[in-house]
C-alpha cells in the first residue's frame, strides 16, 4: 500500500528540505530562460527560514519528505502575493500543486484577510500557465523580474479560492 500526499503548514524545520526542493524544482524554469541567476536559485537558506516563520507557507508531505512547497503574504494593498510554488518533479501531474494552491489560498483570505490573490510566473512557463488559468487565475499584466526575466502577473478575488478544489 503507498502513501498519500498530504499538505500541511510548513514548520521551521521544514526549511531546510524547501530550500534544497525550490532548488531541485527551478531548474527547469531557468533552463526556459537560460537565467540560473533566478531568484529561486540565488535565494539564501536563511531567507527561506526568514520567510516559513513570517510568511504562510505550506508543504506537500510524502512520509516525511517534502515534496512541495508555497509560499504567500498579504501585501499593502490587501493582496495576497503566492509565489515559489513548486513540486518535485517525479510527483508533478498529480494535483499537488493545486493543493498546495487552494491551502495557501484558504489561509490567505480566511486567516489573514486577503481580498484577492496575486501571483508572478514566467511568460514561457506554459505549464504553470495552464494550472493557474485552470484554478481560476487571470492575466492583468506584465512585470520584468529583478533577475531581468520577463513575468506574467495573474490574480484571482479571494472568494474564488474555494473553486481551486
Amino acid at each position: 500500500m503507498g502513501m498519500s500526499v498530504t499538505i500541511s503548514a510548513a514548520s521551521e524545520q521544514d526549511a531546510e528540505q524547501i530550500f534544497r526542493l525550490q532548488y531541485l524544482c527551478f531548474q527547469s524554469e531557468a533552463a526556459l530562460y537560460g537565467n540560473y541567476r533566478i531568484d529561486p536559485l540565488v535565494q539564501s537558506l536563511d531567507s527561506v527560514r526568514e520567510e516559513v516563520a513570517a510568511d504562510c507557507v505550506f508543504v506537500a508531505r510524502l512520509g516525511d519528505e517534502v515534496v512541495g512547497s508555497v509560499r504567500g503574504r498579504v501585501t499593502e494593498d490587501g493582496a495576497a502575493a503566492i509565489g515559489k510554488l513548486c513540486v518535485h518533479p517525479r510527483l508533478q501531474g498529480h494535483g499537488i500543486g493545486a493543493r498546495l494552491l487552494r491551502a495557501a489560498e484558504s489561509a490567505l483570505a480566511g486567516e489573514r484577510g486577503a481580498k484577492r490573490f496575486r501571483l508572478h510566473t514566467g511568460h514561457r512557463s506554459e505549464t504553470v500557465l495552464r494550472l493557474y488559468r485552470r484554478v481560476g487565475y487571470e492575466a492583468v499584466g506584465t512585470a520584468q523580474g529583478a533577475d531581468g526575466v520577463p513575468m506574467i502577473v495573474l490574480e484571482k478575488p479571494a472568494g474564488t479560492y474555494v473553486t481551486t478544489a
